[in-house]
């Protein structure tokens, strides 16, 4: 009994683009699923130690207006005398006390960086200066 619908010598020609498919949707689901699983881990931190918290006093701001005057705090310098003034200000604080300054506009960029040299040379590292931008 012979089978004259099978034939030994057929080679059989494989479709895999349904295959592909099916593949790329599932890649694509993926994708778009992963970054939406949170994943949780319990975790507990260790105790810190019973240190001060840092507060605002720790940061030394200074404001110039358009006439040149200095405010630090509650004491209004001004722009001649400011070098040895802060100098005297500064020997109260820790050289790693953050230093920002604020200053109007209508200032000359060279006063402003008058007033950050001097910060710099009485040792503090930390100056910033401080824009509404």
């Amino acid at each position: 009994m012979e089978n004259s619908s099978f034939n030994w010598d057929d080679n059989p020609d494989l479709n895999i683009t349904p295959l592909v498919d099916i593949m790329l949707v599932l890649l694509a689901i993926l994708m778009v699923t992963v970054p939406t699983i949170n994943y949780k881990e319990d975790i507990t931190l260790a105790k810190g130690s019973k240190t001060q918290k840092v507060l605002d006093e720790s940061i030394i701001e200074i404001r110039i207006d358009k006439k040149k005057n200095i405010y630090i705090k509650d004491s209004i310098y001004s722009y001649t005398n400011f070098t040895d003034n802060f100098n005297l200000f500064a020997n109260k604080y820790d050289k790693d006390t953050e230093v920002r300054i604020r200053a109007d506009e209508g200032i000359v960029y060279g006063d402003v960086i008058f007033v950050l040299k001097t910060i710099k040379e009485a040792g503090f590292l930390k100056a910033s200066l401080i824009t509404n931008g």
